[in-house]
């Protein structure tokens, strides 16, 4: 007879600390460690909205790099410019975004970076899944020269 599996288990909740520093700006981060400037300005970082952006793109990436080294096609430069269009209404929230991947390595092939985007954008990204359901979110690929 064998034991009864052991619960999976939980991962602590994420915490970040935001410190206000002066008119519209703030530097948020975890405890010891590094920090990002946000700015609602947008002067001395980035704004909110931006730091979204930035969070998406950067969740679909690292899986996009870890899919991608798995096939043994790994990724020797990324680069991802993200569009995100807005409404026009109180919050201005985001109704689409695009992230354009530009990507070079040996032997990545369109089709399979184009797979790999979308596992990372619909399966494994905890952030896209974090988003509203009625946000689009695409994307485009372009493999670069070796």
């Amino acid at each position: 007879m064998t034991a009864p599996a052991a619960p999976p288990a939980t991962k602590p909740p994420s915490r970040v600390h935001v410190r206000w520093a002066g008119e519209q700006r703030f530097e948020a981060g975890r405890a010891n460690a590094p920090t990002a400037v946000i700015d609602g300005h947008g002067k001395t970082g980035q704004s909110p909205p931006e730091a979204l952006l930035s969070a998406l793109a950067s969740c679909v990436s690292v899986d996009v790099v870890e899919i991608l080294a798995k096939r043994r096609t790994p990724v020797e430069s990324l680069d991802i410019d993200v569009v995100g269009e807005r409404v026009d209404t109180t919050p201005r929230r985001y109704k689409s975004i695009t992230l354009n991947f530009h990507i070079k390595g040996k032997g990545i092939e369109k089709e399979q970076a184009l797979r790999a985007i979308e596992l990372a954008a619909t399966k494994y990204c905890s952030v896209r899944d974090s988003l509203r359901s009625d946000i689009s979110v695409a994307w485009t690929v372009e493999i670069g020269a070796e």
